[in-house]
Formats: C-alpha cells, structure tokens, sequence
C-alpha cells in the first residue's frame, strides 16, 4: 500500500515537473512581437472603415498620423475616444490625421460605440489582428504617431488625457 502510494506520488510530481520544464521552455524560445521603433518607418497596411472607405497608412504622406489602437472593451480606450474626437475637429485641417484600429469586434459593437460617443475619426477594425501583430500590440489602447514623412516619433500605450492627445498632435503637425 506504501509502496503504491509512492509510486503515484512519484507520477504526479514528474508530470507536474514536466508541465513546469515545458512552460518554462515554450515561454522562454516563443517569438517575441517585434514593436515598431521610434525611428521606423510605420509599415503601411489597409483597412476599411464603418463607412466602406479603404485607408492606406502611405497615402497620408506629407500628413501627421495619429494611429490608435483600442477596443469597445477598454475602459481606458472609451475614456479617451472623446478627447481624441475633440482633437481631430481641431487638427484635421491643420495636416493631422487619425485612424483609428478596434482589434477583432464586431461590426455592429464598434458602430453602436462610435455613434454612442459621436465619433467622427474614420474608425476600422483589424478584423484578423494583422495590423495589430505587425505593430506588435500588447496592450491597449496604443497611439503611435506617425510624422509627415512616415516615421514614427511616438509609440505610447495608456490612456490619454485631452492635454497629451492635444501635445502628440502639435508633435506630428506638419
């Protein structure tokens, strides 16, 4: 009876020790998402907004780009959508534009959350996360802004204030 016992015992604790090796492992030789630099060029993508628009990150050369990346789900990213709104009203004709990513909601979330706020910023849904694992997101929201020239001056993950969004702005004015 002891010895069987301790036969069990010995299983458990070798299964156990190898789940452990294995999770140490799988984390430790895992591709890690590269982000985009400060410095980088933004790498271009295309995506359609609620409206049926195809935005091309490279057709807005010679604009200030403000890129953020949210989700209906995030109480930081719904606190900020009225500053970034407020903002955009101010600097859309002053060479600064956003675009706006949900990551993989529905369709009919994101346009409930938009009318909700009375978001007027095109708004499009990286339905596949594409753009997301290409910027490398982990967490949101994440604004980068992107210069006239296509690089970026600016990756900042959180929520933001109207202050900061007003100041990233001025950053990316041309």
């Amino acid at each position: 009876m002891k010895k069987r016992r301790l036969v069990i015992r010995t299983i458990i604790l070798v299964v156990l020790g190898a789940a452990v090796a294995y999770s140490l492992y799988s984390n430790l030789t895992k591709d890690t998402k590269q982000k985009v630099a400060v410095g980088d060029i933004a790498p271009d993508f295309a995506l359609v907004d609620m409206q049926g628009n195809k935005h091309r990150l490279s057709e807005y050369r010679g604009q200030g780009v403000f890129l953020n990346f949210w989700g209906t789900w995030c109480p930081p990213c719904k606190k900020e959508m009225p500053y970034i709104n407020n903002q955009y009203l101010q600097y859309k004709d002053k060479g600064v534009q956003v675009l706006s990513v949900d990551i993989q909601e529905p369709e009919l979330a994101v346009n409930q959350f938009s009318e909700r706020l009375g978001l007027d910023f095109p708004i499009m849904i990286d339905t596949e996360k594409e753009v997301m694992n290409v910027y490398g997101i982990d967490l949101l929201p994440a604004t980068f802004l992107v210069d006239k020239n296509g690089k970026v001056v600016k990756y900042y993950t959180g929520e933001l204030t109207e202050n900061k969004v007003k100041e990233f702005m001025e950053q990316i004015k041309p």
